[in-house]
This record gives structure tokens, C-alpha cells and sequence, in this order.
């Protein structure tokens, strides 16, 4: 199987825009083809919200960017129904969220209740109003971004709604000449001399094509069970590693599992290959399992995070 040519094409728009961050470009294609949702976690000013717009545009997909805050109310993002004095009914006017990739800036700033409507959004592709459910675009996907250093005035997000997140992203630093070169592509940009437009014949109706045909890659069993045994780690660390018996609080739950195989079917699709290896589990292990996982007491007092005890898990088990 070789990858859609649309798919090739838009990852090249998309590097015209955004330089040095080509893991955050994977990551968002592979949410692109498998209709899963993305938290993405960086510091201000890495381009985050510069990659979901371009990979909105290249898509022609309907684009919507939500700032979430504290005052923020459910119906601000669901919409609500409105009273028509000259009909004497009621009309539902559609939020934001009735559009096809949604960009929910800095998601840790709402309050619960309107993380719960975002939740059903994301889980069932609905949103329910007065008791009746709306069907939300086929294509809806939604990328979420949060800052860590800024910890006042945010609700931590709750593990069920992280659970929703097919991947957790956390973006890094560019390198010196990654930076120089953003320097100079700003500087033509600021000019006029460089604006790249979107190329790309993609339409929603291609993604959802393609999300068929990775729907379709071929898993063997015993890489099914390299997945699940991966999973399981999480949750009895100590089989593995005796000295963690107590570094992971809670394990992944089966959706880790299910997101595994997604995401490493979406990235052997984009290798041009239609069956999964064991690198593309790999590859996607840490970031379908980092917010999944809650060190404990003694991975704390050794300073592990959840991205040490996901690279202890693969380190410990065997590649098949």
C-alpha cells in the first residue's frame, strides 16, 4: 500500500509553514487518519496553534479556534436553543463545536462543566441540548493545547476526559539552526516575499477515505499481544521490573490498547506500508500512554515521570 499522494502533499504544506517540530507534524496527521483526539503540551510560542491552523487549511476542512476560560459557559461551545417569538418555537442555534477540526486553546482553563459538554463531544460526536442529541461533523477531531508552566486559575483535567485523548503531545525546543531558520522565515513572511498557500486536493472526504484504509491495515496477533502486554505493564509494572512494584498508581485502561493499534496503523500507512511492525508500536508508545499512567509515591521519590516508566516498560519486554 502506498500513502495517498493527497497525504504527501499535505504534509509538504505544512512543513512550509511549520520548521522544526516534524514529530508534531506526524502526530497530527496520525490524528488526521484515525479521528482521534490530541493534547498538545508545550511552552508559549512553539507553534502549536500555527500547526492546527495550517493542518485545517491544507484539509479545506470547516476550522474553528476556541479560547477556553474561566468564565466560559457549555453553551458557549455547544450552542443553545433560542426562542423565536414569531414562530413561538424554539431553534437551535449550533457552537463552535459544529465544525470539523476544533483548536481548544489552553483546554485547562475551563471549568468542569463545560469540560464535561467538550467530553460527550469528543466520546460520542454529539452534543445533547434540552434532551435532544445533534450529530457533530464525521470528520471531528480535536486538538487541544495546554501550557504547563502556568498552573493559576486552571482545573487539571480529569482522567476520564484525558482518556479521550487518542495521543498526549508534549513539544520540545527547537534546535539553534531550526530556530535560525524560523528567523528567516519569518522575516519573508513579514515582507510579503513568502506566504505559502494551500496546494493540497485533500477534502474532508479524502481523510475519511484514507481512515477507512488504516481501519484496514493488517496487525498480527502476536503484535496484538506485544500491545496488550504493554498495556498490562502499567498496571503490574513489578512483573517486569521488581523494583517498580509501586511506581504506577493507576495503569492504562483498555482504550490504551485500542489507541495503540490506531496509532501505529496510522503510522505504518504513512511509511506506505499496509501491515503494523513493531516499530510503529514502538514509535507510538509514549505518547498514547504518557497521560494514561499515574506514577506513585516511590516513582515520585526517584523523580520518574510517566515518560521514564513507559521507556522502563519497553525496555523490559521483549520485541517479537
Amino acid at each position: 500500500m502506498q500513502t495517498q499522494p493527497e497525504f504527501l502533499l499535505l504534509r509538504q504544506h505544512l512543513e512550509q509553514i511549520i520548521v522544526g517540530q516534524s514529530r508534531l507534524l506526524d502526530r497530527l496527521m496520525i490524528a488526521l487518519l484515525t479521528g482521534g483526539h490530541v493534547l498538545l503540551e508545550s511552552a508559549p510560542g512553539l507553534a502549536k496553534t500555527t500547526a492546527v491552523k495550517a493542518l485545517a487549511s491544507g484539509v479545506h476542512a470547516h476550522f474553528q479556534r476556541i479560547q477556553f476560560t474561566p468564565d466560559l459557559m457549555p453553551a458557549d461551545i455547544t450552542g443553545s436553543d433560542i426562542f423565536n417569538p414569531k414562530s413561538g418555537d424554539f431553534r437551535f442555534a449550533k457552537g463552535p463545536l459544529f465544525n470539523e477540526i476544533i483548536l481548544a486553546d489552553e483546554i485547562n482553563r475551563a471549568p468542569p462543566k463545560v469540560q464535561s459538554a467538550l467530553l460527550e463531544a469528543m466520546e460520542e460526536h454529539q452534543v445533547t441540548i434540552s434532551g435532544k442529541s445533534h450529530a457533530l461533523p464525521d470528520l471531528f477531531i480535536v486538538l487541544a493545547t495546554q501550557n504547563p508552566l502556568e498552573q493559576s486559575g486552571t482545573y487539571p483535567l480529569p482522567e476520564a476526559q484525558l482518556d479521550r485523548f487518542l495521543l498526549h503531545v508534549v513539544i520540545d525546543y527547537p534546535d539553534e539552526e531550526q530556530e535560525l531558520q524560523i528567523l528567516n522565515l519569518d522575516r519573508r513572511r513579514h515582507f510579503g516575499e513568502d506566504k505559502p498557500e494551500p496546494q493540497t486536493p485533500m477534502t474532508p472526504a479524502t481523510v475519511l477515505a484514507a481512515r477507512r484504509e488504516v481501519a484496514e491495515i493488517h496487525i498480527e496477533e502476536f503484535l496484538q499481544r506485544y500491545v496488550v502486554r504493554i498495556v498490562n505493564a502499567t498496571r503490574d509494572p513489578g512483573k517486569w521490573l521488581p523494583e517498580w512494584q509501586d511506581a504506577i498508581r493507576f495503569g492504562a485502561s483498555p482504550r490504551a490498547s485500542l489507541a495503540m493499534v490506531r496509532a501505529a496503523s496510522a503510522h505504518a500507512y504513512l511509511q506506505g506500508r499496509d501491515f503494523v511492525i513493531p516499530d510503529d508500536i514502538i514509535e507510538m508508545a509514549g505518547d498514547v500512554l504518557r497521560h494514561r499512567i499515574i506514577p506513585g509515591f516511590s516513582a515520585r521519590s526517584q523523580q520518574l515521570d510517566s515518560d521514564d516508566l513507559v521507556k522502563g516498560i519497553l525496555d523490559s519486554i521483549p520485541v517479537p
